[in-house]
């Protein structure tokens, strides 16, 4: 199920084995039948010829405009992509689609192409603040195609990182507990969630944010499925904990209220989540979404 949300379904075969092979790798970059993802302040280029999809284009189509290494992905359906990004203005000729940003439009792509989507822009945006050697303060190049930078001046290798970020349906019982930060809109509830610690496993990163956010003790959790997160680039964990009591105590540094919810308001929540008023749940494109939907079909079945 997890894996058909968006950001999830990248199945695209990443070439690991020819990435140490700099004549292979240019042979790629040079193949007529290559193609490449342009990016613009990491938006995606779309496509929207009929429905909207990624804007592949031939490199001859990125001419003088591309500021960057093209950064290889992969292998799909025969041909390599590639993701680049480009200098303020678009692909030639450039009237079949725009740049449009990545979270808006990740719903109406399929899982697949929003998968590549969050992997495109993870490393665009890893390799536009990497670009000097945190071992020495050296400028770093582009290696390995893009899976790395290296740095000439003392031989030290970076590799892009992921941020694992627990996110959790915490209930009791026949109820949800959400909560609500300061940059939410009005009415807007969710998931808690936190970024895993040092030396931290999942189920204790659960027990520590949800105490932390909400005074709320969690026993049992339970691992549910995960999402890259491309803002920049985190992996969201998603899990149901169980709380062991109700009583709650909001830290205002971290929420500006939380909340528990029976099952009838939790239903009626997710159902407006597109809406913009009233209580509501985020939309399909966010895992919290999807942990509420599963929780609700499941606990019906």
């Amino acid at each position: 199920m997890f894996e058909q949300i968006p950001f999830s379904g990248n199945a695209i075969d990443r070439l690991d084995g020819l990435r140490h092979d700099a004549a292979a790798l240019a042979e790629l970059s040079d193949d007529p039948h290559s193609r490449f993802l342009p990016f613009q302040e990491l938006k995606p280029w779309i496509t929207l010829t009929g429905s909207p999809r990624l804007g592949w284009i031939e490199r001859a189509r990125l001419g003088a405009a591309a500021t960057a290494e093209p950064l290889l992905l992969g292998r799909l359906n025969g041909a390599a992509r590639f993701a680049v990004a480009l200098d303020g203005v678009p692909p030639a000729p450039g009237a079949d689609g725009k740049f449009i940003d990545a979270r808006s439009i990740a719903a109406q792509l399929s899982a697949a192409e929003s998968g590549l989507l969050a992997q495109a822009r993870s490393l665009l945006d890893w390799h536009a603040s990497h670009r000097h050697c945190a071992c020495c303060g050296a400028p770093t190049v582009v290696a390995r195609g893009g899976a790395q930078r290296d740095c000439p001046a003392c031989a030290a290798h970076h590799f892009p990182r992921n941020e694992p970020v627990v996110i959790m349906l915490v209930t009791h019982g026949d109820a949800c507990l959400f909560g609500r930060q300061h940059r939410f809109v009005e009415d807007f509830w969710s998931c808690l969630a936190g970024f895993i610690e040092p030396g931290e496993t999942v189920e204790a990163a659960v027990r520590r944010e949800v105490l932390e956010e909400a005074g709320v003790t969690v026993g049992p959790v339970r691992y549910v499925g995960s999402q890259p997160w491309p803002f920049p680039a985190s992996l969201m964990l998603g899990c149901h904990a169980e709380a062991t009591a109700t009583a709650i105590t909001v830290d205002r540094h971290e929420l500006v209220e939380a909340q528990w919810f029976d099952r009838d308001r939790v239903a009626a929540m997710l159902a407006r989540c597109d809406a913009g008023h009233g209580p509501r749940l985020p939309p399909a494109y966010a895992i919290a979404h999807h942990l509420v939907r599963y929780w609700l079909a499941r606990d019906a079945s």
